[in-house]
Parts: C-alpha cells; sequence; structure tokens
C-alpha cells in the first residue's frame, strides 16, 4: 500500500472515531472535558510512527522524521516495541511486515550482528526480540535473543562484588540501565523456558542491583557504580532506571510470590512520580532529546505492567491510573503537533515540525499503554 495513502487512512479513523463533540480549537487541541479514544489515538499516533521514521529501503528507523537516516542500534529496539505494541493490538499487516523486516535491516547496519561494545543496547534489543518472538512466532527472535543473552552474561564481573558492566571495554563501569534489563531479560527467559539458570542469573543480578544502586529509603535507583573508586553516582537519577528496577521486581515477583519484591517496584514508582516529574503539573519531566528522550517511554512500559498486576492494591492503582491517565491527557491534548502526529521531549509542549526518534518512541510508548489501561 502507498505510504501516503496509509497516513492519510490513519488520519481518517481517528476523525472519524471522534463525535462531533470532539472538535479541535485552532490550536490542535482537545478540550480537556472529551473522553480521549485511546484506540483511535493509538492507531493515528503508531501508524504514523511507522510512516514518519521507518526506511523501508534499508529496513531499521531513521535518526528522526527529517530524513536524517543515522543509525543507532538502541533505539531501534524501543521504536520495535512500539510496532509490536500495535501489532498485537491491531493484528495489522502493515505492523507485522515491519515486524519481519527490522531483522535483517537492524542486523546488517550493526555490523551484521546483534552484538555490541555496550551490554545494555544488547539487552533492549534482546528484550524486544523476545517479544517480536512472542508476538509472531519467528523462531530467527528466540534465537537471537539467546544468542545475545549468552554473550551479555559475559558482562559480569566481580568488580564492585559483581553486577554486568555498561561497555566491553570498560568493565569497571557498573550501571542500572545494564542491570535491570538483563534482570527483566533473565527472569522472563526463566518463565519460558524454565531454564533454571536464568532465575538464578535474576536473583544475582536483581540482588547486586539492590544492594548497590537502589535507596531503600525513598526508591531512588542511582546509575552507576565506579568500581574502582567505589563512588556510587548518587546525582544521576533517571527515569528509564526506575523503570527498569520496578519492571525487574515485578518479573521477580511473579517467580517467587515473594510481596517484598512488590513492595519494591511500588517504591521506586513512587520516586519517579515524587521526584521526577514538574511538580506544578505531575507531568513527568523532560529529560530532553537524544538518548533522554527515550527515558520517560521506559518507564512508561514497566509502570503499565505494575498497574495492570491484579496484586497491585486498587488504592495505589487508582493513584498510579490516575497519574497517566493526567500524563497522556495532556501529551495528546495539548504537547502533539496533530497535523504530522508528533511529540516533543516535554509532554505539555507541542514540537514544531521534526522530532528525534528517541523522543516520539516515548510519546508512542505511552499512547499505546493507554490503549491496555483504558479499561481499568
Amino acid at each position: 500500500m502507498n505510504r501516503n495513502l496509509i497516513f492519510l487512512i490513519s488520519a481518517l479513523v481517528v476523525f472519524q472515531a471522534c463525535n462531533k463533540e470532539d472538535f479541535v480549537d485552532h490550536e490542535g487541541n482537545e478540550p480537556d472535558k472529551t473522553p480521549v479514544n485511546w484506540n483511535a489515538a493509538a492507531d493515528s499516533s503508531s501508524s504514523s510512527f511507522i510512516y514518519s521514521y521507518w526506511n523501508p529501503a534499508e529496513k531499521y528507523f531513521n535518526y528522526d522524521n527529517n530524513n536524517k537516516i543515522d543509525f543507532h542500534y538502541w533505539p531501534q529496539a524501543h521504536a520495535l516495541d512500539v510496532v509490536i505494541d500495535a501489532y498485537i493490538r491491531t493484528g495489522d499487516n502493515l505492523y507485522k511486515t515491519t515486524i519481519e523486516d527490522w531483522y535483517e535491516g537492524v542486523k546488517a547496519k550493526n555490523g551484521n550482528t546483534f552484538y555490541n561494545v555496550f551490554y545494555d543496547d544488547m539487552e533492549w534489543n534482546a528484550l524486544t526480540m523476545l517479544r517480536a518472538f512472542n508476538a509472531t512466532q519467528d523462531s530467527r527472535y528466540k534465537t537471537s535473543s539467546i544468542d545475545v543473552w549468552n554473550d551479555i552474561k559475559t558482562g559480569w564481573n566481580e568488580k564492585g562484588g559483581g553486577g554486568i558492566a555498561w561497555k566491553k571495554d570498560q568493565r569497571y563501569s557498573k550501571n542500572a540501565c545494564s542491570n535491570g534489563p538483563a534482570c527483566i531479560l533473565a527472569a522472563r527467559l526463566y518463565q519460558q523456558f524454565g531454564n533454571i539458570e536464568d532465575k538464578e542469573w535474576a536473583l544475582k543480578i536483581y540482588n547486586w542491583e539492590k544492594e548497590n544502586l537502589f535507596n531503600p529509603a525513598n526508591g531512588a535507583v542511582y546509575d552507576n557504580l565506579n568500581a574502582n573508586t567505589g563512588e556510587i553516582n548518587t546525582a544521576w537519577i533517571f527515569t528509564y532506571n526506575q523503570g527498569t528496577f520496578l519492571g525487574s521486581a515485578l518479573e521477580l515477583y511473579k517467580i517467587t510470590g515473594e510481596k517484598p519484591y512488590l513492595n519494591d517496584a511500588i517504591k521506586a514508582a513512587d520516586y519517579t512520580l515524587n521526584s521526577l516529574v514538574n511538580s506544578s503539573e505531575q507531568i513527568l519531566k523532560s529529560e530532553g532529546n537524544g538518548d533522554g528522550g527515550l527515558f520517560k517511554g521506559i518507564f512508561i512500559r514497566y509502570f503499565t505492567q505494575l498497574i495492570l498486576h491484579p496484586d497491585l492494591n486498587e488504592v495505589t492503582k487508582k493513584r498510579y491510573l490516575a497519574f497517566m491517565k493526567h500524563n497522556a491527557e495532556t501529551l495528546w491534548r495539548r504537547g502533539t503537533n496533530k497535523q504530522l502526529v508528533l511529540y516533543g521531549p516535554y509532554w505539555k509542549t507541542k514540537p514544531g515540525t521534526i522530532s528525534q526518534l528517541t523522543t516520539q518512541t516515548s510519546g508512542a510508548m505511552l499512547i499505546e499503554a493507554m490503549v491496555l489501561l483504558a479499561d481499568e
């Protein structure tokens, strides 16, 4: 199908899904009283995401929507996550074809391998490939996810008491971003395929991160430990590290049923909602463009899974849902360039005509998450 036609159809879907009271003002903002049709919003968001960022010739996601074709490995994983979300929700072949093509395109652009010098980059992609396997049953994704996991395990060393290093050539830096996702991956592999060693890895990684980078008093997850000096970087606290720590705690709660894991997840979530927001507007703060543009989306992905867990108490669930609804409605009504369906780094501020892949991915993740939460 012609790509311009796809974009036009997606826009018409949103238009037709709105009744005559769902008007927009001269700036393209919906009135606050109007309920958002999240399924229609997600149709518009995710189909335009492919139209604006997917490179069909080379089969990867461009750096921005303005034909900057720079290839960055780690955002490819999260961009594919949005496509997987949309495919699971709709079953549309537009998304399935993208999932199929991504494998060869991203592998080729990464030097004909899914290995990388950054352990965290491999972890993001291994997690996404496991999701792609589950969504499509394409065995290439299962094989590559497990293969990359085996390489990730070589990042564990005893500097700083353990933990997976951030980079292969920098073994002393032990980061939250290289341990939280690894724990989630190991836990999910165990739950799906039953290898007890994966469970042991998940527990080992989690225990190291909790001991070294988690503040049990307030739920903060610190960015990294310099194992050469013993110094913990307590100044850097980012939403994505909060998200993967709570995500790893939730996965271990699923495995063990032990309540302290669920409590850890709640504590990390609460720190984010209390400390990593614009306090006057209760919107997740801007963490900039570039890598930081993706941070909020990663938090949203794992925070959503926490909200959906049946063991989360109702009072906490309602509080979390209200926060998500407020952020998502603010993004969709105030922070979206509706003509191009673009998002910026702060969800209340509408972008111009260009948005980077990382920033756009975070917004698209939030819109897809709201479909999952609509019935809650």
